[in-house]
């Protein structure tokens, strides 16, 4: 047994391992051993376990030295290369086609009747797109107070705020929503060093109506005048493919360094909760 560090306090066991917990400790979302888990990387409020071992000095402390890659010559390297190239192109386009199928997903009207409240005062569903045409929402896992979701952390710490400049400039506003009390966001904001867009829905049914419930989940938006639709809405590994650390660890050699991975024997891995 391993006990999560500060933010959930709730000790985790391997082999049946949640993503995120309610402030009662009951899991939101488990999954059976050797399979992925739905967000992997995250084990407390301030970020995945890779991050905290190297904070404390775990990953300095002496231990057996990890098995490296097979060495070659360059024209082996160069072949092997070149078959993993094949099979990567074959998912690109596989994961193009994907992209069109999205983007010829039909749409559904949402309530705009929804009352967020923000730093700058309460705001309606409409108003969150800020005069553009498209909105994605991240909804964040209200956890009760003082107790917030280390995948949810995670995510968020991974969310680029320049590349939000961007996304606006295309015509896409982002926006964090969360059924946490806005004071309780702000304070959590503070602590984390966030400057990105984050409101509360406390008192409202929107994480319910988008589908989240208290869970997370990652909804686009789409305006008609004052029409808005609901247009897609993903969650799990859904999620997890928009977290930059995780598939920038997904290139190197030994990976995101978890034990749900399927890596050669005596490649460096730890639980991805403990």
């Amino acid at each position: 047994m391993s006990r999560a560090p500060s933010g959930g306090g709730l000790a985790f066991r391997r082999g049946v391992l949640p993503l995120c917990h309610t402030a009662a400790g009951v899991p939101a979302r488990r999954r059976p051993a050797g399979t992925a888990p739905d967000v992997p990387g995250a084990t407390g409020a301030q970020g995945p376990t890779l991050v905290a071992r190297v904070h404390n000095g775990a990953m300095n402390a002496p231990n057996p030295a990890p098995a490296l890659p097979q060495v070659v010559s360059a024209e082996e390297w160069q072949q092997a290369r070149a078959e993993l190239l094949a099979a990567e192109k074959e998912l690109t386009r596989a994961q193009d086609r994907l992209a069109a199928r999205r983007r010829r997903l039909p749409m559904t009207r949402f309530d705009n009747s929804y009352t967020f409240d923000t730093p700058s005062g309460p705001k309606s569903l409409l108003d969150l797109f800020e005069g553009r045409g498209e909105l994605v929402v991240y909804q964040f896992m209200d956890n009760g107070p003082d107790h917030y979701c280390p995948g949810c952390t995670w995510f968020t710490n991974n969310v680029p705020v320049p590349a939000l400049a961007a996304l606006a400039e295309t015509g896409v506003t982002w926006v964090t929503v969360s059924n946490m009390p806005l004071a309780q966001i702000e304070s959590y904001k503070k602590q984390m060093g966030w400057t990105l867009p984050f409101v509360s829905s406390h008192g409202t049914s929107f994480a319910e109506d988008c589908g989240a419930g208290g869970g997370f989940l990652l909804s686009v938006f789409l305006r008609d005048g004052e029409d808005v639709y609901l247009t897609y809405s993903t969650t799990q590994r859904g999620v997890d493919r928009l977290v930059f650390t995780n598939h920038l660890l997904d290139h190197t050699p030994y990976g995101r360094r978890e034990d749900w991975e399927d890596s050669p024997p005596g490649w460096p891995q730890h639980p991805t909760y403990g």
